[in-house]
Order: C-alpha cells, then sequence, then structure tokens
C-alpha cells in the first residue's frame, strides 16, 4: 500500500508541514510494509493550472509529469490545509485541477484540516463539494480537523490529554483509510469504471 500525502500550506516549514510528517511517520508505524510520497506544495513550484496543460507543454512534463507517475503508484490520498479565511489553500485547490483520473481516480481520499485556533471545519466542506469531480478522488466518510494545531504533535509522546486524543484520532482514521485504500484495490481492477466516454463527473 502506498500513500500520497499532500501538504496544501504555501509556507515553508508551516505548522500543515508539522501534521503531515507526523502521519507519514504513523503510517510507517502502523503499516510497516506501506509506503509514502509526500508532496510539499510550498516547495514543488508546480505553475497555476492553464490549459497548455491539455497540450502537453513542456513546462507541464518538466514539473508535473514525475509527481503524476508518483500519484499514479499511490493507493490512497490524504491532503491536508491550513484554514486560510474559511477556505482550502489556492495551491491545494490547484492541486486537484491538475490531477486526472489517471493519477487519483477511484481512489479513497481523507480530507486532514489544519487550524491554529478552533477553526477548521470550513475546508472539510470545501473541499468535499468541490474538489473531486474530475479526478474522481473518493472521499472517505472520516476526515481529521487538527486545532490549536501549535500545541499539538510537537513532541515524541503526547503532552497533556488534548495532544494525545489528537494521536489517537490520527490513528484511527489512517486505519480507516487503510481498510478503503485495500478494498479499492478491488474497484480499479474493474473494467466498468474506465470510460473515456464518461471520463469526468456529471
Amino acid at each position: 500500500m502506498k500513500y500520497a500525502i499532500i501538504c496544501g500550506s504555501q509556507r515553508e516549514d508551516s505548522q500543515s508541514l508539522k501534521v503531515a510528517r507526523y502521519i507519514e511517520n504513523q503510517i510507517k508505524a502502523l503499516f510497516p510494509e506501506s509506503e509514502t510520497y509526500l508532496l510539499e506544495l510550498a516547495t514543488a513550484n508546480v505553475p497555476f493550472w492553464d490549459p497548455s496543460i491539455w497540450a502537453g507543454a513542456e513546462k507541464w512534463k518538466q514539473i508535473w509529469s514525475p509527481i503524476a507517475a508518483e500519484l499514479q503508484s499511490c493507493d490512497a490520498v490524504i491532503p491536508i490545509t491550513p484554514e486560510w479565511a474559511g477556505m482550502a489553500t489556492p495551491m491545494l485547490k490547484n492541486f486537484f485541477l491538475l490531477a486526472s483520473g489517471k493519477e487519483i481516480g477511484h481512489k479513497p481520499g481523507m480530507i486532514v484540516s489544519v487550524s491554529s485556533g478552533r477553526g477548521g471545519a470550513y475546508p472539510i466542506n470545501e473541499l468535499r463539494t468541490s474538489s473531486y469531480k474530475n479526478n474522481q478522488l473518493c472521499y472517505i466518510p472520516e476526515h481529521l480537523v487538527i486545532r490549536f494545531v501549535t500545541e499539538r504533535l510537537n513532541e515524541a509522546e503526547a503532552v497533556g490529554e488534548d495532544d494525545a486524543i489528537t494521536r489517537e484520532r490520527i490513528d484511527y482514521a489512517l486505519n480507516v483509510l487503510e481498510v478503503y485504500a485495500k478494498a479499492f484495490q478491488g474497484i480499479r481492477a474493474s473494467e466498468v469504471i474506465y470510460n473515456d466516454k464518461f471520463k469526468f463527473g456529471m
């Protein structure tokens, strides 16, 4: 099993990246046979979408093709975003414009939202509503909201009850995602879901 972790923050060394690295380490701890691919959008220099991607322009071959190859090899996708003014980041929304069904279609996705305070719910709704249609990523019912993130996941061991509960919830969610990822391998093996005539959602 291979997991793609997409860190959507546009800041380097962000709290979202801290969460991404924690999740990556937990995947390796919980599922030693698994692999991970961590894409940090703040440093990946992925251009914003334009129609030249359809024509196979050189800039997309150089920048997006290696990312696409990694995504194709993954079995599940974990997008992570801070909440900025109640929204997911532009770079993460851009990622979902660029990713096609060939890369992430019919794979389970689990959204992780990050907030420095009590927020974090709005990006969950936004991504569930508008980020999956053409790429056909399938969000599972489980998601994570990491609130008061500056106080969470900072040490090797939990510091206080809230940090401990956050870590326990992450482990639970990752176990749920793994079950979906295994099941969706069978779905992708079916010829029924691949039809170029109806490759986009309605």
